[in-house]
């Protein structure tokens, strides 16, 4: 029986991964001069108790922070061009949220977030979910303005050319998997890989696509295309937590 990933992809995430991803981008946001500060965080003075519930939502936890960060003066700019911020109902030690939550909207193409029967409702991540979703168009519009200001064709072209050209080298680098021998062996993988249609090569130079080799230094190291990794993490392998991503 294949288990329920804490991601499904385009869908949203779980309500503790929005509420861990804010916990993490308040840490992390950038703090504008004082007389440029437009949108309100809230103390961050005290460390956040984070508590993930597997590997794979500690993953996508830091992603979502990290695109956060990575797209905080748009998502500004979207909130205070919307007039969707500021909004009295909402305190300021929830912007991180809204911030979040609202990245993830937009990459969803502002389609409403599939809901997990079996995950807790978290009061938080629900109000700000309705609140952003009552606003979706007006967001829409927003971002629409950004783009145009921007020329852009989609929000990576708004980032600076430098961080572009980093992601692009990012993207392209192959990926890492340690193969966790607490819980299978290095044969065992191998075999599953072979049932699931993957070739073990002698070389990263040899890739193709359903294709991995053995890392030269390493012997518990798997390395795949970059391409497979939404594939990969959808294994049952990854599930069980027999392979990690690094």
């Amino acid at each position: 029986e294949k288990r329920t990933m804490t991601l499904i992809e385009k869908n949203g995430y779980h309500d503790s991964v929005y509420i861990n991803a804010a916990k993490i981008f308040q840490g992390i946001h950038t703090e504008k001069r004082k007389d440029r500060i437009l949108v309100r965080y809230g103390d961050d003075s005290v460390p956040p108790m984070l508590t993930f519930k597997d590997e794979y939502s500690q993953r996508v936890s830091y992603e979502l922070a990290f695109n956060a960060l990575k797209y905080q003066d748009l998502l500004e700019e979207i909130l205070l061009d919307s007039c969707v911020y500021p909004c009295q109902s909402i305190p300021d030690e929830l912007t991180s949220l809204l911030v979040v939550m609202l990245y993830d909207l937009q990459d969803r193409k502002f389609q409403a977030r599939e809901i997990f029967d079996e995950e807790e409702p978290v009061a938080e991540v629900r109000k700000i979910e309705g609140y952003l979703h009552s606003f979706r168009t007006k967001l829409a519009a927003a971002l629409a303005r950004c783009r145009i200001k921007h020329d852009a064709l989609s929000i990576e072209y708004i980032l600076p050319e430098t961080i572009r050209k980093q992601e692009q080298r990012a993207s392209a680098l192959p990926l890492c998997v340690w193969i966790n021998t607490y819980k299978i062996s290095l044969q065992d993988v191998f075999r599953d890989l072979e049932k699931k249609g993957f070739t073990r090569v002698e070389t990263v130079s040899d890739f193709d696509r359903y294709t991995y080799c053995v890392d030269q230094h390493c012997h518990d190291v798997l390395v795949f295309p970059s391409s497979l990794k939404e594939e990969l993490l959808n294994l049952d392998l990854f599930a069980d937590c027999k392979l990690l991503l690094q």
